[in-house]
């Protein structure tokens, strides 16, 4: 006979889950009574923030949920900010907290860890949040929510287990995993419809956003098919890189918007049209989308702007069914696709300031010096560049916190759990001197795990962005200048080889050669950005 804490890590085990993140504490002890024997392996981050943006950057490379084990209180506090920018970014997470006895829940007695109102806080950011408040319920629960987590538009979900019941004995007899619900197929007619509309269209676009970064087949069959210019969002670059229809630039910047604004038909694909993608410059405007059609698995977020056509279908499966009805022969369409997307291209790259050129220059040089790596990134100013214009080499492989939630001090634990997804694969985490200090100490999980993660920090000397836009508001530059630490001493006592170079291709492609060649573990790069 098992407790509930030991079956509730069984049917995680039994759900594919392979590894767990959290910080042991006295109210989850009982959730690690089974740990060792199942086979999840467990990794310690240095804060339960850091616990939630690791599995964060797993479950975007992997696909699969990120778990956290975090206790009661504290432990499930320091992770509402990760859930938040999970939520924003449609990705997968199951946050999984002790909370205090049963009978104690709610009268303000004063034990270790309480809160007023554990599960509503949780609640309020989760797309599921659900207690166990029975031994016998613990299965339907996390069916539930993982169901919650995994189907229809994904996210973090909650769930709460008193310290009393996890230690309980739970006698219910083993039962297998529940089969996943059958997604709903797509309206044939209504695709036949979105088909049809979109081939007689002179001058489509297509907005491909972080939905269909696993669809590349059938997005570039859709996109040859229409030839039409796919405009990527943050989280779809990556696909189709060095297409001629591919415009790997935000939507926000005038070249752009006047691409889309210039269709006569538009599809969007996977995408929310959030102003963190459209209007990231707050103009209060996006650019017009004529005969406007949506694709999105998520029926609430195609409620949300209205449309010619709303297809609610995952992004693959969208695709597939366009593909059904557009024309086989596609040796003589010619709408000028190619020439439109490189004019969007020319216009978005001279458009940008010099200062953001030459960031994009230092990531053409990562992407050059290591193929195929997955760059994870906080706020900093070769991300904030990269999210303007920058074509990377891998799908899902371009991720970071400067859009959406916008937390910052994402990059090094969400590139841990990143690399433990896809060990065998390259990741680069490229953060600011500011972001870096908001959990450096993750630093030392890279080191326990013995990561091959390449830590690039580019170092300005404070928050360059922020005393910016100071600036330009006529506002006194106020809190900007935080002393950075000794980079190279923090990296000395973590015992990760370390070496500095300038903001130069040149320089940071010796640099990268030589630290490559010094071992497999983590490594870290300060470049000199002042």
């Amino acid at each position: 006979m098992t407790t509930v804490g030991e079956e509730l890590v069984l049917a995680l085990r039994d759900r594919g889950v392979e590894v767990v993140f959290g910080i042991p504490g006295v109210h989850t002890i009982e959730l690690y009574r089974g740990l060792a024997e199942s086979g999840i392996r467990h990794v310690t981050p240095r804060h339960e923030q850091g616990a939630g943006f690791m599995a964060d950057g797993y479950a975007r490379v992997c696909g699969k949920p990120g778990v956290c084990f975090v206790i009661t209180g504290p432990g499930l506090t320091n992770t509402i900010t990760p859930m938040a920018q999970a939520r924003a970014d449609s990705v997968p997470m199951l946050i999984v907290s002790s909370v205090n006895r049963l009978a104690s829940l709610g009268k303000g007695l004063g034990h270790l860890h309480e809160l007023p109102d554990q599960h509503g806080l949780a609640a309020s950011v989760a797309v599921s949040a659900r207690q166990v408040l029975a031994p016998a319920a613990l299965h339907d629960t996390i069916d539930d929510l993982w169901r919650s987590t995994t189907e229809a538009r994904p996210g973090p979900s909650h769930l709460e287990v008193p310290i009393d019941l996890l230690e309980a004995l739970h006698e219910a007899p083993a039962r297998a995993v529940a089969a996943p619900r059958p997604q709903k197929s797509r309206d044939g007619a209504l695709v036949e419809q979105a088909a049809r509309h979109l081939g007689a269209a002179d001058r489509p676009v297509i907005l491909a956003g972080g939905g269909a970064k696993r669809a590349e087949e059938a997005l570039r069959g859709v996109a040859e098919a229409l030839d039409a210019p796919v405009i990527q969002t943050v989280n779809a670059r990556g696909l189709m890189h060095r297409h001629p229809l591919i415009v790997p630039a935000s939507p926000s910047l005038r070249p752009v918007r006047d691409l889309i604004a210039g269709a006569d038909a538009v599809l969007a694909v996977g995408t929310e049209l959030g102003p963190t993608e459209y209007d990231i410059y707050a103009t209060g405007e996006m650019a017009p989308m004529t005969g406007l059609v949506r694709i999105d698995i998520c029926p609430d977020q195609l409620s949300r702007v209205d449309a010619r056509i709303s297809i609610a279908a995952d992004a693959a499966a969208g695709l597939d069914g366009l593909i059904e009805f557009l024309p086989a022969d596609r040796t003589r369409l010619d709408r000028g696709g190619s020439e439109r997307a490189a004019d969007a291209r020319q216009a978005a790259w001279s458009g940008l300031e010099p200062d953001m050129r030459m960031a994009v220059d230092i990531l053409e040089t990562l992407r050059q010096g290591v193929p195929g790596a997955i760059i994870v990134g906080d706020s900093a100013q070769p991300v904030y560049a990269g999210n303007l214009y920058y074509d990377h080499d891998r799908p899902g492989g371009w991720f970071n916190a400067a859009t959406g939630y916008g937390a910052l001090g994402y990059a090094i634990p969400a590139a841990i759990g990143a690399a433990l997804a896809a060990p065998e694969e390259p990741v680069i985490c490229l953060t600011g001197d500011g972001g870096a200090q908001f959990s450096i100490a993750e630093l030392m999980t890279a080191r326990d795990e013995d990561l091959p993660i390449i830590f690039l920090v580019w170092n300005n000397h404070g928050y360059l962005e922020i005393e910016k836009a100071m600036r330009a508001a006529e506002v006194s530059v106020v809190g900007c200048d935080p002393t950075p630490p000794e980079f190279a001493a923090i990296a000395r006592a973590c015992r990760i080889p370390y070496q500095a170079c300038t903001a130069t291709p040149a320089d940071l492609a010796r640099t990268l050669s030589e630290l490559r060649a010094s071992g497999d573990g983590p490594v870290m790069i300060e470049i000199d950005a002042r």
